[in-house]
C-alpha cells in the first residue's frame, strides 16, 4: 500500500545561510578520502554506511548502487583544481561521490570538454537517528553545461512524504561553489529522511558537507511564540 502525503509545514530552502543549523556532516569525518593522482580500492565506500554529525547526530546513508557493473562504488573526495577533481563546489570541499565509470574518469585540464563520463546518479538517502527540523547540502550532478532537474524529498518515520521540492541547475569544473544548495525545514521535529536524486540518474550525483537543524534556531522559537500569542490575545478579544 501506497503512503499517502499527510500534511505539514514544510519548506524549501535554497541557501544554507537561510537554512542556519546548529550541527553538519563533513564527509571527511568517515576517513576516507580519494585520491586521482594515486587510486586506491580501500577508499570506496560501501553503498550503505554509518555516518555521525559534529553533534553525535547518527545518520544511515544509503546510496542505490548502479546497474552498470562499470560503476565504481561511492567515494569522497577533495575538489581541488588540477590534477586534482575540478566541480562546481568551493575549493576544497570534501564531497561525497555516487560513483563513476573509470574507463572514463580523469582529471581534466581548464578548458577541457566534458566528457559526459556516466556515473551513479543515485538516489541518495539519509536517515537521521533522530528526527529533526531541517537539514540541506549542496548538490551537483557530474554532467557540464547540462539543465538538470534536482529533487529532495522528506519523510517522516513512517515513511510519510512530508514534502518534495526541485530545482533547475546547471554544473561545471570552475571551482566557483556555485553548486545549488537544497534544504527542507519543518516547524516540528519530524524530517527522518531525506532523499536526493535527479533527472539524469546516469550522470553521478554529488553533495558536500550537510547541515542540519536538530534543535529549534532561537529566532525560530520567537516566531512561533509570537505567532502563539498573538492568536490568544485574538481569542480573548473575540471573547470580550
Amino acid at each position: 500500500m501506497t503512503s499517502l502525503p499527510v500534511k505539514a509545514a514544510t519548506f524549501l530552502v535554497t541557501e544554507r545561510a537561510i537554512l542556519g543549523g546548529h550541527d553538519q556532516v563533513d564527509w571527511v569525518s568517515l576517513g576516507k578520502v580519494f585520491n586521482p593522482s594515486a587510486p586506491n580500492f580501500s577508499s570506496f565506500l560501501p553503498n550503505s554506511f554509518i555516518a555521525t554529525s559534529q553533534g553525535g547526530l547518527k545518520l544511515d546513508v544509503d546510496i542505490s548502487p548502479s546497474l552498470n557493473p562499470q560503476i565504481t562504488p561511492p567515494f569522497v573526495f577533495q575538489t581541488l583544481p588540477p590534477p586534482g577533481i575540478r566541480t562546481n563546489f568551493a575549493q576544497g570541499d570534501f564531497i561525497l561521490f555516487g560513483g563513476i565509470d573509470p574507463t572514463g574518469f580523469q582529471p581534466l585540464p581548464p578548458g577541457a570538454a566534458d566528457p559526459r563520463t556516466q556515473g551513479n546518479g543515485g538516489p541518495f538517502s539519509i536517515s537521521f537517528e533522530e528526527p529533526i527540523f531541517g537539514a540541506g547540502t549542496q548538490i551537483a550532478v557530474d554532467i557540464s553545461n547540462l539543465e538538470v532537474e534536482i529533487f529532495i524529498s522528506a519523510f517522516d518515520n513512517a515513511n510519510n512524504l512530508l514534502g518534495s521540492y526541485s530545482v533547475l541547475s546547471t554544473s561545471s569544473l570552475a571551482l566557483d561553489n556555485s553548486a545549488v544548495f537544497l534544504g527542507i525545514r519543518s516547524d516540528t521535529p519530524n524530517i527522518s529522511r531525506l532523499v536526493f536524486s535527479s533527472s539524469s540518474p546516469q550522470y553521478g550525483l554529488a553533495i558536500n558537507r550537510v547541515s542540519i537543524i536538530a534543535v529549534p534556531e532561537p529566532a525560530f522559537i520567537l516566531a512561533i511564540l509570537a505567532f502563539g500569542i498573538s492568536g490568544t490575545v485574538l481569542k480573548l478579544r473575540r471573547h470580550t
